[in-house]
């Protein structure tokens, strides 16, 4: 199954995009399912028809659902109250009765992962599109399963598991429970059980995002914020939406500059991406006909990752050279840490930390540049660890 994420800056019409995106693929005839985590029914009301915590059709070959965050935070935090029971009881801990749980914030993002494991591993459907929060948000969400893995990976190493040998043993010698094993294969699986995105990520390979904004000086400086962005994540940008946009005008009329502005900011992006205008229909689109009027194509074949290659210049410079596209970063928001086998990578408000490939783990970091768009980190050869010529 395909999968496209739709993200922009907030009120920007992510959602109108992913229903009108959707609609197309199902009359393509592709088995569509289209996801959104917002709290209130905006995708129903866009589609024209109501959209909840279960699966419904809503067209030939087009499904949607909104998860309910509540019910899927209930229903997480009574099965870990089960499964942690011992160390709850070592801690005097009192039950939570599923009556008195409150969604904490967040909520709505982790019914969102659980929503896109349950989807990325149904064959009901041949894509899925999701309608992800505003851009700063979507980067967080699709970066907490990576990020839990690893924490997960530093609290209990596999060198820690040998503990479960001794666990009983232990634990009568020490007169309290020891962790269960759900701890230990949790960890061992690399995988975090509440909030499970890791088969939209992996399985599916990188998944493309679309973007979406509102052509214009703001739209402009979101969009090359969330590029950005998503180059540090390494997820490809499929395509470029502009909502809103105005047809030409007298150059005497209210609209003219307007237009003028919307003009000059979709030729700039142009340059960059495949860009899809949709147009201002005059009103917010509501239901099959207005999404229909907004022409906009069912999603493309997904574009290749972005490639973080490393070139040998070894013959001629002495160094491998790592080359990591990094579209509108700046020098002095840039920021590199070496850490064993890792990079820590910093790019304005973004962060990542990477695996160094295994070449460059053999090597020391010999000093970085930033040329048009792209971080180019310079690695020599390390003698001590290095293979020798014969």
């Amino acid at each position: 199954m395909r999968t496209l994420l739709i993200t922009g800056p907030g009120g920007s019409g992510r959602t109108t995009v992913a229903a009108a995106t959707a609609l197309a693929a199902a009359r393509d005839g592709v088995r569509t399912l289209v996801l959104s985590a917002d709290r209130t029914d905006t995708l129903g009301a866009v589609l024209g028809a109501a959209t909840g915590a279960e699966p419904v059709a809503v067209a030939p070959d087009l499904t949607a659902w909104r998860p309910d965050a509540a019910a899927g935070f209930r229903a997480d935090l009574a099965a870990f109250q089960d499964r942690a029971a011992n160390v709850l009881d070592l801690l005097g801990a009192a039950r939570l009765d599923a009556e008195e749980l409150t969604p904490l914030p967040g909520a709505e993002e982790l019914a969102l992962l659980r929503a896109l494991r349950d989807a990325a591993l149904s064959e009901r459907f041949d894509l899925l599109v999701v309608d992800l929060p505003p851009a700063p948000q979507a980067l967080a969400l699709l970066a907490l399963p990576a990020e839990l893995r690893r924490y997960l990976r530093r609290l209990l190493p596999p060198e820690r598991q040998a503990a479960r040998a001794l666990r009983p043993v232990l634990g009568r010698l020490a007169g309290v429970p020891m962790p269960a094993e759900w701890l230990y294969e949790t960890a061992a699986a690399g995988t975090w059980s509440w909030p499970p995105s890791k088969p939209v990520i992996a399985r599916t390979r990188t998944p493309p995002v679309r973007l979406v904004a509102e052509p214009g000086p703001a739209g402009a400086d979101a969009v090359r914020a969330a590029a950005l962005g998503l180059a540090v994540r390494a997820l490809p940008v499929e395509s470029l939406v502009a909502t809103r946009v105005l047809p030409e005008a007298p150059a005497d009329s209210w609209q003219a500059s307007l237009a003028a502005q919307q003009r000059k900011a979709l030729d700039e992006w142009r340059e960059t991406y495949a860009v899809h205008p949709a147009a201002h229909l005059g009103r917010d689109p509501r239901g099959p006909e207005d999404l229909t009027a907004l022409a906009l194509p069912a999603a493309a074949p997904a574009p290749a990752p972005a490639a973080w290659p490393v070139t040998d210049e070894i013959a001629g410079d002495g160094v491998l050279v790592w080359h990591i596209p990094l579209p509108g970063a700046l020098r002095d928001e840039l920021d590199l840490v070496r850490r064993g086998d890792e990079l820590v990578l910093t790019a304005g408000p973004f962060r990542r930390i990477v695996p160094l490939p295994s070449a460059l783990r053999r090597c020391t970091v010999e000093g970085a540049a930033l040329r048009e768009g792209e971080l180019r980190i310079r690695f020599a050869p390390d003698p001590a660890l290095w293979p020798r010529e014969r």
